[in-house]
C-alpha cells in the first residue's frame, strides 16, 4: 500500500467506535485526521471527545483538527469543511460515519427519531459528500467511504424497523449514485460494512450482552477501511464492501484478534445473510 502519509482524511461521528478507530488506523501512516463529532465536553455515560481522540491521533504520529459538528447542520458543516481544507491544504478522504439508530417498529418510532435517523444518516451523508467534492476534485486519489450496507430489498430487512432501514439504505443509495456521477472524475464512493455485529455502543443499548460478547471489535472495520481508502480511486468505485471480505483480499487469514471473546460463535450484523 502506498499509505496516506500527509493525506487529509475528514471522519464524521469519530469520538468514539468504529470512527475513532478509521481516524487512529489513518493517524500511524502520519495523516491529517478532521476530528468531528457532537462531543466536545466529556459525556456522562459515553466515552470520548472530538478532544480526547485528537490527543490520541497527534500521539499515533498523525496531525489533528477537531471540530464540534452536527451533521445535520449544512452551514456548519460547510465551514468545517473549508476549515479543514484552509488548515491542512487539501481534503483527500471523505468517511461518513455518523448515524442514528432506533431498531423500532412504526408505532414504536417517535416522528422526532425518524426525523434524527433521516436527518443524520441520509441528509448528513448527502450534505458532508456535497461539501466536500469541489475539494477532492483536486485531490490524486480521493475517496468517499460511507458506513452503509448493501441494498437487500428483502422484507425481514424492513419489518421490525423500517425508519432505521429507510435511513441506513438512503446513506447506500448515496453510494451508488455518487459513484456513477463522479467516476469519470476519479472520486472512489464506495460503502463499507461489517460481517459481524461490531463492539459499539450501538450494540450495547441495542441487543442482549450476548450479542456484544459474539462481536468484532472496531479494529476490524478500520483495517478494512484503511484498505479500502489505499486503493486506487479509479479503479474501485461503487462497491459495497464487506469488511472480513476486504481484509482477505489483502491476505489476513487470522481474524481471532479481532472478537471480543475470541472462541465465540459470532453474531452476524443486520441487512447481511
Amino acid at each position: 500500500m502506498a499509505g496516506l502519509k500527509g493525506k487529509t482524511i475528514f471522519i464524521t461521528g469519530a469520538t468514539r467506535g468504529i470512527g475513532r478507530e478509521i481516524a487512529l488506523r489513518c493517524a500511524r501512516d502520519r495523516a491529517n485526521i478532521v476530528v468531528t463529532g457532537k462531543t466536545s465536553e466529556p459525556h456522562p455515560r459515553l466515552s470520548g471527545t472530538i478532544h480526547s481522540v485528537a490527543r490520541e491521533i497527534e500521539a499515533a504520529g498523525g496531525a489533528a483538527l477537531a471540530i464540534q459538528l452536527d451533521v445535520r447542520d449544512a452551514d456548519a458543516v460547510a465551514s468545517a469543511v473549508s476549515q479543514a481544507a484552509a488548515t491542512f491544504g487539501s481534503l483527500d478522504c471523505l468517511v461518513n460515519n455518523a448515524s442514528a439508530i432506533s431498531l423500532t417498529g412504526t408505532l414504536d418510532t417517535p416522528v422526532k427519531r425518524l426525523d434524527l435517523m433521516l436527518a443524520v444518516n441520509l441528509r448528513g451523508t448527502f450534505v458532508c459528500s456535497q461539501a466536500c467534492i469541489p475539494h477532492l476534485k483536486k485531490a490524486a486519489n480521493p475517496h468517499i467511504l460511507t458506513l452503509s450496507p448493501p441494498l437487500d430489498m428483502s422484507p425481514r430487512w424492513f419489518k421490525d424497523h423500517v425508519a432505521y432501514t429507510v435511513a441506513k439504505y438512503g446513506m447506500s443509495m448515496c453510494t451508488i449514485g455518487m459513484a456513477e456521477e463522479l467516476r469519470a472524475q476519479g472520486i472512489a464512493v464506495n460503502s463499507l460494512w461489517p460481517r459481524t455485529t461490531i463492539a459499539t455502543a450501538a450494540i450495547e443499548v441495542n441487543f442482549p450482552e450476548a450479542v456484544l460478547k459474539a462481536s468484532r471489535r472496531p479494529a476490524i472495520m478500520a483495517d478494512a477501511a484503511y484498505a479500502i481508502l489505499n486503493r486506487n480511486s479509479r479503479g474501485a468505485t461503487g462497491h459495497f464492501y464487506i469488511d472480513e471480505t476486504v481484509l482477505r483480499e489483502e491476505g489476513v487469514t487470522d481474524f481471532d484478534h479481532y472478537a471480543v471473546s475470541p472462541g465465540t460463535r459470532l453474531y452476524t450484523d443486520l441487512f447481511l445473510d
